[in-house]
């Protein structure tokens, strides 16, 4: 704590003095308007809500994830009673789900610039209830066509990864969030397993129509959850309403909120370089791109596994329920992920503490390194003890090795999206936003390519089929060893990541002036 105060009085004014000049030049004051900026309130912001406010917000946000993934990954469930009710193949059965992964990869990225301006609070609820409203349509349906439009609605109504990790960033500043991003990541990756297990039992003992009243169900109950508990975190809309209460109360009657001094009007321009962004990052950035890259194989090894358990575990009898309950290992891996990073969180957040410029943001993909290889492992013991019983081979060996890409799965995802938060800074949300984008639009393509691949594949076409995958596993994972030796080259060549450390020391020598007592006790705050 003690290496970022000045150690002298003279020190402390001085730095108090230059953060003070840095701060009225970029204060907006307009005729007697003055813009209310973050360090003037920062009692007000998510930074400064209590510990217990936090991860309440954030179990909530957790329940939203789960949602969202379970509509992604339970359709796999109706795919059989489509098939049949309307007189498709499997495969054209299988479209509405494609179309909704791939709807869901673009709607992340076109909810998050609403959320910056009109906040959180209602851009979830809007898309929880459009999202909910599709679910209507396909339940009733009575034509296969309402499937597929509804289901490409439902994906783009879906404000996913992008919003959610906007809230954890109103709440958490980046050297203090990896708690909150690894418990939200369980959610993220756990979705689509609790969608896989629920939906087998729904297609056991209900009928079709029951796989989209389910999802309405959940979704609704979240819904209310998060309309009675949730509040709003974004800062500019919490400094607009606290520039409010102090004209109401005379306390400062020509304070005004960023949104009522800058104006709350996105404009075409300012739009499209914020959905443009993502995009252009994952193409330019290696670092963007090959994280995304192996994080997205990793999400579509999920729903590839969606199409293949069904033939592997028939080999031993299984049925519908007894399919969906071998998702379990993958769910456990999850867990056993997630714990697993706690200890070495712990560890670099006190080294971090002591001196906050000795860790790179490589030390994030630290323990990836040793988790990452457990996808190929997994991936190769899945394939070839999937020979099933007439080999003497039980069911239980092919689920250890399905826990393993599970645990490889959460730490791909965890450490790319941590890594690349530290990495990029101000630009994370877009970095992040090509991670999400990956991760569903090649989900969606896996549920189109999978089934064919574990079935027509000459020879053991399950064996081979995952053999494939465990042998592209390893090509995309051996980019995470380069970026961890060489991360500081690839970024120091980057537009994005040169601007960092300047905006950081900018942030920091602010968060120290602030006006007086206010602004320290808020720097101790987050340092506690």
């Amino acid at each position: 704590m003690a290496t970022n105060v000045p150690e002298t009085d003279s020190e402390h004014k001085y730095v108090e003095g230059e953060a003070a000049q840095e701060k009225e030049a970029d204060r907006i004051v307009k005729d007697d308007r003055v813009e209310l900026q973050d360090s003037d309130a920062w009692d007000k912001l998510g930074y400064s809500f209590p510990t217990w406010r936090k991860w309440q917000i954030l179990c909530v946000v957790f329940l939203i994830q789960i949602s969202m993934n379970l509509n992604a990954s339970m359709y796999a469930n109706a795919v059989d009673g489509i098939s049949e009710n309307f007189g498709v193949t499997k495969q054209v059965a299988r479209i509405p789900q494609m179309t909704f992964l791939v709807a869901y990869a673009f709607g992340c990225e076109l909810w998050a610039p609403w959320s910056e301006e009109y906040g959180r609070w209602p851009i979830q609820q809007l898309s929880l209830f459009l999202v909910n409203i599709w679910q209507i349509p396909c339940a009733l349906s009575k034509h296969y066509g309402t499937y597929v439009i509804c289901r490409f609605l439902g994906g783009l109504s879906t404000a996913g990864g992008s919003v959610t990790l906007g809230v954890l960033a109103d709440m958490w500043e980046p050297d203090d969030q990896e708690y909150a991003v690894a418990f939200l990541v369980l959610s993220s990756v756990g979705g689509s397993v609790v969608g896989a297990i629920i939906g087998g039992f729904v297609q056991e003992y209900k009928s079709l129509p029951w796989i989209f009243w389910t999802q309405l169900l959940v979704g609704g109950g979240v819904q209310l959850v998060h309309l009675a508990l949730n509040p709003e975190t974004r800062a500019t809309i919490l400094l607009d309403r606290e520039a409010k209460r102090r004209r109401k109360t005379g306390e400062d009657p020509n304070i005004y909120g960023p949104n009522e001094i800058r104006g709350r009007k996105l404009s075409p321009k300012e739009f499209w370089t914020i959905f443009y962004r993502p995009f252009y990052m994952f193409f330019t950035e290696p670092i963007v791109l090959w994280l995304s890259l192996l994080s997205g194989f990793s999400d579509a090894l999920i729903f590839t596994f969606l199409q293949s358990f069904t033939p592997v575990y028939k080999q031993w009898g299984f049925g519908t329920v007894g399919v969906s309950l071998a998702f379990i290992p993958l769910l456990v891996g999850y867990i056993l992920a997630y714990l697993s990073y706690l200890p070495s969180i712990h560890h670099f957040r006190k080294i971090r503490r002591r001196d906050p410029d000795r860790l790179k943001p490589e030390v994030r993909l630290w323990w990836l390194l040793f988790l990452a290889p457990f996808e190929a492992i997994g991936l190769f013991g899945f394939a070839w003890t999937s020979l099933g019983p007439s080999y003497g081979i039980p069911w239980i060996a092919t689920m250890i090795f399905s826990c393993m890409v599970g645990i490889a799965n959460y730490a791909i995802y965890q450490s790319s999206i941590d890594y690349m938060t530290a990495a990029y800074g101000p630009y994370a949300a877009s970095a992040t936003g090509g991670n999400d984008l990956a991760r569903d639009f090649l989900a969606g393509i896996a549920a189109l390519y999978s089934t064919p691949m574990y079935t027509y594949i000459p020879g053991r076409p399950l064996e081979y089929a995952s053999t494939i995958l465990a042998c592209i596993s390893v090509v995309v994972t051996i980019p995470i060893y380069v970026f961890y030796r060489k991360g500081p080259g690839i970024r120091a060549k980057s537009k994005f990541a040169q601007s960092i450390d300047q905006t950081r020391e900018k942030s920091r020598v602010k968060r120290k002036s602030v006006s007086g007592p206010a602004g320290r006790n808020a720097e101790h705050i987050e340092r506690v």
